[in-house]
């Protein structure tokens, strides 16, 4: 009787289940095959848009793991299973993973929104957390700069979202600023033509925008030049220091003292 009983209760559950369980079964496989066109699909899409590739894989990943366990939702609803639970406890593994991963999750966000608004991109050089350098390379949870002294610095990405970046080299030029104090017996037209001079012949420096030399201040004891000049961005610090040392070797040359030299 008992083995009766059990049949029935199999036949039933057959009966009742059954059907549902196979067409589950054909939906997962249709889905699946399904999935997997969509992806070379949304690939080849991401080859023509010329997406990052760096965030090529991550989205990759996200279309085709998002789509898997909608699918599976909707497969095991088809078969009869109450999901509330499944639901539930999905949350609740979903927060906990959420808490623990918290400094990680922002990380990666800012990596994602930094790879799609691209503030910075690899090679430029920028000035963030309190060091210059060149970017050479963005990765999903952190950002390597290489600092102009060869130094290696990986900066989590929840820090360059959320701090002021200069990026010094987007534009593709740059303005060299230099001053210079002068005694009040110096003429100054004497000091211009000298200083136009020594800019002449100083290499990399760009004719437009014009070069400004004027006085940016006036003390008691004597007056200050500025001098503005436009250079290529990438190369700044290596024309700097060409363009003052010129500058310092003419107005020596000139017989123009400068105070405290």
């Amino acid at each position: 009787m008992k083995i009766e009983k059990f049949y029935d209760q199999v036949y039933v559950w057959i009966i009742k289940y059954g059907p549902g369980f196979l067409i589950g079964l054909l939906v997962l496989f249709i889905g699946l095959w399904l999935i997997n066109l969509l992806l070379k699909w949304w690939q080849g899409h991401m080859l023509k848009k010329e997406i990052d590739p760096t965030i090529k894989p991550f989205l990759q990943s996200l279309v085709g793991v998002t789509l898997r366990v909608l699918l599976i939702l909707g497969v095991v609803q088809i078969m009869g299973v109450p999901i509330t639970l499944f639901t539930a406890l999905v949350g609740a593994f979903g927060v906990a993973a959420g808490l623990a991963l918290s400094g990680t999750l922002q990380n990666f966000a800012s990596g994602v929104l930094i790879l799609l608004l691209k503030p910075f991109v690899i090679g430029d050089n920028i000035i963030a957390q309190g060091l210059e350098g060149t970017v050479t390379s963005i990765q999903i949870f952190y950002t390597t700069v290489k600092t102009f002294d060869n130094r290696i610095v990986i900066v989590p990405n929840s820090k360059l979202s959320n701090e002021v970046i200069i990026n010094i080299s987007r534009e593709g030029t740059r303005r060299l600023d230099i001053e210079l104090k002068f005694t009040n017996n110096i003429d100054f037209n004497e000091v211009k033509s000298v200083i136009n001079a020594s800019i002449d012949k100083s290499k990399n420096i760009l004719e437009t925008p014009e070069r400004r030399i004027g006085i940016a201040g006036i003390d008691p004891d004597g007056y200050r030049v500025g001098v503005n000049v436009w250079v290529h961005a990438h190369g700044f610090q290596d024309t700097k220091l060409a363009v003052q040392e010129n500058i310092l070797q003419d107005i020596k040359a000139s017989g123009i003292k400068i105070p405290g030299l």
